[in-house]
């Protein structure tokens, strides 16, 4: 026969060969085991609270050794009574005290006793926990004896299946030292599971009989049962626990010691507020605030008169929500406005924008929402003033190739006034301009009023210096001026009742120095039967919160701040779920016991500024403030607030879609409007 006609030679079946473990690993295997459950605090059984994760090994080198890794659950609690430390000092004291823990039991001498019990009845009686990894099923076809365990136990210290069979005393062992570099412990705040891996050595094991296998009897499940406890039983795993207690409290103390500090630092901030037209810092204290610049609060007196003139005259059907919340908060002279309208004088409205962005947020729509609402309720002209010029003196740029940016800050003044239309303010009574293309006709206006102020007066209301450009030193005087009606000559008219016009304007009061400056030099611009003696009235908002905390001012140039007005619904909810701050509690329970801080809860603040309905707006405090009802939760709240902005910003860019470049030249057209 041919050697290509030779039938193919048969495979031989492969053969796997378990390598015996010896006795001394075997036994280490065990005391270790028993060593770390005592040492932390574990139960040997009564589930898989600690079963092995591999199975353990025999590494045969120049000595007799194993590796083997359990599994704890969670690092503390009803598993694991000690807290284990996730960092490296912490883990190899861990790490010591279980080494302590074994060579301590093997020179107590402590007899290893074992017996034979049915698989299903053990596992029932005691767990899986005494079983390693590869003894957790039975093979696919098993035999009589896999039905058998032989469980090995020392009273007091551990009971499990060992991976071969053990020594009859625990002093036989000789000596068990953990290689620490193949020791592995994963615990602490990032890790889900706390795992211990262990690879250690035997040495100077004796040479002594195996333990013997005998039936169980009665008492064994008596004398196991401390053994399925969660309680730390080795004096050096108490010894870790009072340290750790130690430590904690040596570290209490010192938390108090930086909380004391960062008290401090906070009050010191607090005690820095700092609000000028150009910043707005640290936590605000609008009741100082108002002491500090001279305004006056609204009290209940003067809303009452706003009430009368407004509501009773059926201009509008309430009193704006800002003013029934106590949003717009304080004035200068108002009550003279009132005196205005009862003697039927005329006086017209002013407020502004300073274009910086191509899309304004909720933040800056707040005073146009309010001025909207006072222009229907007073029924009288007003003046918006877009100052683009004041843009481009503090954040304009030069570059030598492509010179400066001042067409874009003019570019923005018609994307900005599209929104600002799209309030809804009267368009017969209403004037939008542009600083760049309206200066010219209050120009004489303006250099009365430079002629009026010294450098030293702006330098020191704004905080100018030797540094500053020119411009920035002169735009105060461009702001202050449409506060006077000889800026409006076609617009208000150029006679004397013209001449006599008060104004009223409606502003964060961030922007209250600008017109501390006018009203200080106004006299000198009107004639001496002007009602106000000259002076700009003023009603000032608190500030609009961003999301990251309702303490301060919210800015355009952190995206995830604020809502914009061209915000898709989408990303509406998705900001107010993912950066609205909380007020709440950390968990349900607490904050069932203890509820929301309404204060510092940003949805909640948002909604007393957008939510029209007061007795709701009062129900989802109520609820949320207790942790109860409907509104009982941040997620609740937030989804509300969500409903509410969604319905606000939907109806703005439906009305902006029909404000085209056309619309924007006819309210920027210069024409009378009283």
């Amino acid at each position: 026969m041919s050697k290509a006609e030779e039938p193919p030679k048969k495979k031989k079946d492969r053969v796997v060969v378990k390598p015996t473990t010896p006795s001394p690993v075997s036994t280490a295997f065990l005391i270790l085991r028993g060593a770390l459950a005592g040492v932390v605090g574990a139960p040997i059984g009564g589930g898989e609270s600690i079963s092995s994760l591999m199975q353990p090994s025999f590494i045969k080198d120049k000595y007799p050794s194993g590796k083997f890794s359990v599994g704890l659950g969670k690092k503390q609690g009803t598993v694991c009574q000690l807290d284990i430390a996730d960092g490296e000092e912490g883990q190899e004291r861990l790490l010591d005290a279980i080494e302590e823990a074994a060579n301590r039991i093997i020179q107590e001498d402590l007899p290893i006793k074992s017996f034979k019990v049915d698989r299903q009845v053990a596992i029932d009686t005691y767990g899986t926990a005494m079983l390693d990894q590869t003894q957790l099923k039975l093979p696919k076809k098993p035999k009589p004896e896999d039905h058998i365990l032989n469980i090995a136990w020392i009273e007091g210290v551990i009971m499990g299946v060992p991976p071969g069979a053990v020594l009859s005393s625990t002093k036989a062992v000789g000596k068990i030292t953990l290689e620490r570099n193949m020791c592995n412990i994963n615990a602490g705040k990032k890790a889900r599971k706390c795992d211990i891996v262990l690879k250690f050595r035997v040495d100077g094991s004796e040479s002594v009989p195996d333990a013997v296998a005998s039936d169980a009897d009665d008492s064994v499940s008596v004398q196991l049962e401390q053994l399925l406890q969660a309680q730390i039983r080795m004096p050096e795993g108490q010894k870790l626990l009072e340290e750790g207690q130690k430590l904690l409290e040596e570290e209490a103390v010192e938390a108090a010691k930086r909380i004391k500090i960062d008290t401090e630092e906070t009050k010191k901030e607090d005690e820095e507020m700092v609000v000028n037209a150009f910043e707005v810092k640290g936590k605000i204290d609008y009741s100082k605030l108002v002491n500090d610049f001279g305004s006056k609060l609204i009290d209940p007196e003067l809303l009452k008169r706003i009430e009368k003139l407004t509501v009773g005259r059926g201009t509008v059907p309430e009193l704006h929500r800002f003013l029934r919340r106590d949003i717009f908060f304080s004035h200068r002279d108002m009550a003279k406005i009132c005196d205005c309208l009862e003697k039927n004088l005329p006086f017209y409205l002013y407020t502004g924008r300073g274009p910086s962005s191509g899309s304004m947020h909720l933040g800056h729509l707040v005073p146009f929402m309010f001025t909207q609402w006072l222009q229907r309720a007073f029924q009288c002209p007003l003046v918006i003033q877009m100052t683009d010029d004041e843009k481009f003196l503090f954040k304009g740029v030069y570059d030598a190739e492509t010179g400066d940016n001042l067409d874009y800050f003019a570019q923005l003044t018609f994307e900005n006034a599209k929104d600002i239309i799209a309030c809804g303010f009267i368009p017969e009574k209403t004037f939008l301009f542009s600083d760049l293309k309206y200066v010219g006709r209050m120009y004489p206006t303006i250099v009365r009023i430079w002629k009026s102020v010294t450098t030293n007066t702006v330098n020191g209301i704004f905080g100018f210096d030797g540094t500053s450009n020119i411009g920035k030193i002169a735009f105060p005087a461009i702001q202050a001026a449409p506060s006077f009606p000889s800026s409006f000559p076609i617009v208000l008219g150029t006679g004397k009742t013209s001449a006599n016009m008060a104004c009223l304007i409606p502003c964060a009061i961030d922007q209250d120095p600008y017109f501390r400056m006018t009203r200080d030099i106004a006299h000198k611009l009107v004639p001496k039967s002007h009602p106000l003696g000259g002076k700009p009235a003023l009603i000032h908002s608190k500030f609009f919160p961003p999301l990251q905390g309702a303490e301060g001012k919210m800015s355009s140039s952190d995206e995830n701040s604020a809502i914009f007005l061209t915000d898709l619904e989408e990303v509406i909810e998705r900001k107010i779920k993912e950066y609205a701050f909380s007020g709440g509690q950390e968990t349900k329970k607490l904050q069932e016991e203890l509820g929301a801080n309404l204060t510092v809860d940003v949805s909640y603040q948002w909604l007393r500024f957008f939510l029209e309905d007061d007795e709701e707006l009062e129900s989802i405090g109520n609820d949320y403030s207790t942790g109860s009802g409907e509104y009982w939760s941040t997620g609740k709240v937030k989804a509300r607030l969500v409903d509410v902005l969604k319905e606000i910003v939907q109806a703005h860019q439906a009305r902006r879609a029909l404000v085209t470049e056309e619309v924007v030249l006819e309210w920027m057209k210069e024409r009378s409007i009283i």
